[in-house]
């Protein structure tokens, strides 16, 4: 499961639209991006928002829907129970994070004599509460709605006593990263017997060492390269950018869409650590090094990583999140988006020889890892000590994401900056750029422009102007008047394709120190919207209705209420890069935003239909923007090109687009209710900047 913050995905912070907050009993405070700021506010909204944001935005039914973690946790449930039985012992389970209670439903089915299922997250163990009673479990499964460290043992206790069979699931991409260690810990001191059954018995945590530009510019800037009549420029970043060794939090992705010709593997697959549940668990931070023999000469950059876990002490019973290369023989590779498979970056890179000896050492605290790459060790060397997570000291990994570093060095992307910059140019321009972060004012410097006023001072040509944009006077800017005005536009707070057109509320705040024949880049945006079917993304929001042969409708209709609820019907960000889909429809414009004039008055509306011309499920509509630096040179963040008359989809890789899901697509359909359109209206709201919208299916 990709990081979480208050139950809702981050991404790759990937997911998450808002931050919650509860104040006091009665109020929640929500964080949301102000598109017509640029900022996050904090907003007071209705008691039950946070709850229906947890249940909306879950990995419940992405869990549910995962056959293989499903099918091998209840093999591994049956052998634990028969193992005690055979002992001569009752079977009494200890369930941590029971979510439904479909562990704990196995057990009893697998003839455990009781189970104690914990769910801290009081709705969710409302709903457990009802599932267990409506599949006729009430008599043996206890559900206790408390943190496991809260959990008492004894005749007055929540447990009458110690269980004998410990069943969890606790983790996320990173294994630990949820909390499991510190869990595991305190349930064999406190909850279960020594000796005790655990499922899963063990994990592994493996890694493999690998060269690759493209991962490594998610992490490093590269040199740009700025074409300029006959003359070339290089722009090179400071030292403390290229030394800095960045931040220790992985980066979780769906590594089965990146193609083996996007990275060089420089080693065999290592096992870094394990953990035996079933023993007491230590989870004070500490440190493994294995030895390396690289089996091909490279620059030592990225390490990639993945977990496995045995459900039985045999481990003929296993779970494993191994990428593709790594399953050769499987037919399919089971997808799933709670659990992936990790990035993680050395402090710098470092050329390796073929059949050198090196050493990877993992280090960890309660909750992450991180890596550190060293050669041939001496006697001094051996004596390795735990060694804290590596700062960034540059600043830059603060500010970008991994996907923000990567745009950044995109060559191609940039190199349309530029030939749109060359044609807007003049060698008296006055330039101010508003973006966060961004590299147009050192371009529009190297090719020329008179004085660009932007976030901070390179050579004499650039003035940072610390200030709002509202703020802005003419004292700010020399008593100029800008001739261009420049952006990307990128903004930090943005985690919708639109936010960006903070953009536009912010050349309006500017618009007395302009010109009166500006030139605006981008000179305005479209936004553009297609139907897809997913392959798989589609199974994060689909009803599960029986799991393993339990009754799990009632949590079908939480996530289903929930998605219902007033902020639940707007699109979602995703990565679609790692989510592969087939488009249904062509690519639609259907609104313009015009950045040569200022936010308009009104609403701006549109409604229209799209013809399907592809057979399949429509499940949700994608939308992007694209933005028209020029007449004739437009930069687009959402689809790159349909790449085959299958319609197969090919999406920018630096950008979330905006996923709207149907609600026909929690539904089953027979062929006859496959629809040849859909109609759709969008408003855009210029008071709030948001965007809604709604869609219907045409039979």
């Amino acid at each position: 499961m990709r990081r979480m913050l208050h139950g809702v995905s981050d991404n790759r912070t990937k997911n998450c639209l808002h931050n919650t907050q509860r104040i006091q009993t009665m109020k929640v405070f929500c964080g949301r991006a102000n598109p017509t700021t640029g900022s996050v506010e904090w907003l007071e909204e209705d008691e039950n928002y946070d709850y229906h944001q947890e249940i909306a935005r879950s990995c419940y039914a992405d869990m549910l829907h995962d056959k293989d973690r499903n099918v091998k946790y209840y093999q591994g449930i049956r052998t634990a129970v028969s193992r005690v039985k055979e002992r001569g012992e009752k079977a009494i389970v200890l369930d941590i994070g029971t979510g439904t209670g479909l562990l704990s439903m196995m057990a009893v089915t697998a003839g455990a004599d009781f189970c104690y299922a914990i769910e801290v997250f009081t709705p969710m163990a409302i709903a457990a509460v009802k599932i267990v009673e409506k599949n006729g479990f009430s008599d043996k499964i206890k559900v206790i709605n408390k943190h496991s460290t809260e959990v008492t043992v004894g005749p007055d206790g929540d447990m009458q006593c110690r269980a004998n069979i410990l069943i969890t699931e606790l983790f996320d991409t990173e294994l630990i990263g949820e909390g499991a260690l510190p869990s595991y810990e305190h349930a064999h001191k406190y909850l279960v017997q020594e000796g005790c059954e655990a499922v899963p018995h063990r994990a592994r945590v493996y890694a493999q060492l690998v060269e690759s530009k493209r991962m490594w510019s998610w992490n490093k800037l590269f040199p740009v390269h700025v074409q300029a009549e006959d003359d070339e420029k290089i722009i090179v970043f400071p030292s403390e950018i290229e030394n800095c060794p960045g931040v220790t939090s992985v980066y979780d992705i769906q590594l089965n869409q990146v193609p083996r010709s996007d990275f060089t593997i420089l080693s065999d697959v290592v096992t870094m650590f394990s953990v035996d549940f079933s023993k007491q668990v230590n989870s004070s931070s500490t440190y493994y090094t294995a030895n390396l023999e690289p089996i091909k000469s490279g620059m030592a950059q990225v390490i990639l990583s993945w977990w496995d876990v045995d459900m039985d002490p045999s481990g003929m019973i296993k779970c494993t999140m191994a990428p593709y290369w790594i399953q050769p023989t499987s037919n399919d590779v089971q997808w799933r988006d709670h659990w992936m498979q990790c990035v993680y970056f050395l402090p710098n890179e470092e050329p390796v020889l073929q059949g050198e000896n090196v050493y990877l050492t993992a280090y960890r605290d309660e909750y992450s890892v991180w890596y550190k790459l060293q050669k041939a060790r001496n006697e001094e060397d051996k004596k390795d000590a735990y060694v804290g997570s590596p700062l960034c000291s540059c600043q830059a990994h603060l500010l970008w994401n991994r996907p923000r570093f990567g745009e950044l060095n995109d060559q191609n992307r940039t190199n349309q900056y530029i030939q749109a910059l060359m044609t807007v140019l003049e060698k008296d321009s006055i330039c101010l750029c508003i973006s966060d972060g961004s590299l147009l004012p050192l371009l529009a410097q190297y090719l020329g422009a008179e004085q660009i006023f932007k976030a901070n001072h390179v050579g004499d040509k650039i003035k940072i102007i610390e200030k709002r944009p509202e703020l802005l006077t003419a004292s700010d800017l020399e008593d100029k008047k800008v001739s261009v005005l420049i952006g990307e536009p990128f903004f930090t707070t943005s985690l919708l394709p639109w936010h960006n057109l903070y953009f536009l509320y912010a050349r309006t705040a500017v618009a007395a120190h302009l010109t009166d024949g500006v030139t605006v880049l981008p000179q305005s945006a479209s936004l553009y919207m297609m139907v897809v079917e997913f392959k798989d993304l589609w199974r994060i929001r689909s009803p599960c209705g029986t799991c393993e042969g339990f009754d799990v409708h009632i949590m079908d209709d939480m996530i289903k209420n929930s998605l219902n609820f007033r902020e639940s019907k707007e699109a979602e960000p995703h990565p679609l890069w790692e989510y592969p889909c087939k488009s249904l429809s062509d690519p639609q414009e259907v609104m313009t935003f015009d950045f040569r004039l200022t936010v308009p008055q009104q609403t701006l509306s549109t409604h229209g239909s799209v013809n399907l011309l592809r057979t399949g499920k429509s499940h949700g509509a994608v939308l992007w923007m694209e933005y028209h630096l020029t007449a004739d040179i437009s930069v687009s963040t959402g689809l790159v090109q349909i790449s085959d008359e299958k319609g197969n989809c090919k999406w920018n890789p630096h950008c979330k687009q905006a996923v709207y899901f149907f609600s026909s697509a929690l539904e089953p359909e027979t062929p006859t209710d496959l629809p040849s359109a859909i109609t759709y209206a969008i408003n855009f709201n210029p008071k709030t900047g948001e965007i809604a919208m709604s869609f219907k299916s045409l039979s």
